[in-house]
This record gives C-alpha cells, structure tokens and sequence, in this order.
C-alpha cells in the first residue's frame, strides 16, 4: 500500500511480462498478484526477454523516490544477473527499492539485498545449465536424424512479401503486417532480384 512522506505518496508500481501472447494465464496471474499486492500501477507486456521491453523503461522511468517496483518473479524482470543489477541499479538511483513477491524479497533491507544478488545468482546458473542441456538435446536430436527446426515462417510469407513490395508497401509495413521480421522482409526482396 502507498505511504505519505512529506506530503508525497509513495506507490506501489508493478511490472509484468510474458514472453509469448500463448501464456496470457500466467500474464494475467501476474497483473492480479500485483493489484493484490497493492500496486497503484501496473505496467504489463508481452515480450521475449531478448526484444526491447519498454513498458519497463517506462515504469522505471516513472518510479520516484521511496517509491516500490513490485514483480510477481524475478524472472519476469531480468534476464540475467547483469541485467538484474543494472535494472536494482536504476531503482536504487531514483531512491526507490525493488519487491519480489514470489520470494518476500525487498531491496530495501540488508537482507533483501544481499537474497536478491544470492537469488539472481542462482536463477542465472539454473538458465545457464537450462540452456546446456537444449544444446545437448539439439545435437542428439540431429545427430539421430529427428530435429526439423522451427518452421521458416518469412519463407512460408514469401508471396506475400513480394506482393506487398509490388503493391508499394515498404519493408517496415510488411513486416509488421505479416508478423515477421524486417530483415527477413529484406532476404525475400534480396532473393527476389
């Protein structure tokens, strides 16, 4: 809940992601963790966590002093433990302080502190070995003939691309309109000439 310094409400400020538009159960348990926590504002997105996340930079920019950025889980904030302390770095520069709910942790103790680098630590070993053990699976897979890959999806649009090029989209429209990427948009015209 907000506290008054000084004349000045302090908030409550949440932050919720998922990565895909297929988890929206989990984004929407996040949004009701965070309006159960007590949040005044909840800014939420959908979007890996190698894209850019700009209703964070948003919500950090909007933190104040002994404001609180609440997340349901850390792994919904940072992607690794450099991100995660750039990010604690940022809210602690603004006078304010960070809240996992999922792990009662907050960065305004000495406890908090120290859990969150202990923590962050831990979840980016755990990704490291995660991502060890999907190479791992990858190379056996291929290597007994099973592994396909994902679908080329801008391949799958290529007549698309190219009739939109004719009709005079440019390459930004396209790929927004057909849900692939820009550069993919480019190898098709390239491909095309």
């Amino acid at each position: 809940m907000s506290k008054r310094y000084g004349g000045r409400k302090s908030m409550l400020v949440g932050y919720a992601r998922t990565s895909t538009l297929e988890q929206k159960a989990g984004f929407e348990a996040q949004k009701r963790e965070l309006k159960d926590a007590g949040c005044d504002k909840v800014f939420a997105e959908q979007v890996s966590s190698v894209a850019a996340r700009e209703k964070l930079t948003t919500a950090l920019d909007f933190i104040r002093e002994r404001d609180v950025l609440v997340v349901a889980k850390l792994d919904r904030l940072a992607r690794s433990m450099r991100d995660l302390v750039d990010i604690v770095g940022k809210v602690e520069a603004k006078g304010a302080s960070l809240r996992v709910l999922n792990m009662g942790m907050d960065t305004s103790t000495p406890t908090g502190r120290l859990m969150l680098n202990v923590l962050g630590s831990v979840a980016e070993f755990e990704r490291s070995m995660m991502l060890e053990r999907q190479r791992e699976g990858i190379a056996k897979a291929k290597a007994d003939g099973k592994y396909k890959g994902r679908a080329p999806t801008a391949r799958a649009k290529a007549d698309q691309v190219r009739e939109l090029h004719a009709a005079g989209v440019g390459a930004v429209d396209i790929a927004k309109r057909l849900g692939i990427g820009r550069s993919s948009v480019y190898r098709v015209l390239d491909a095309a000439e």
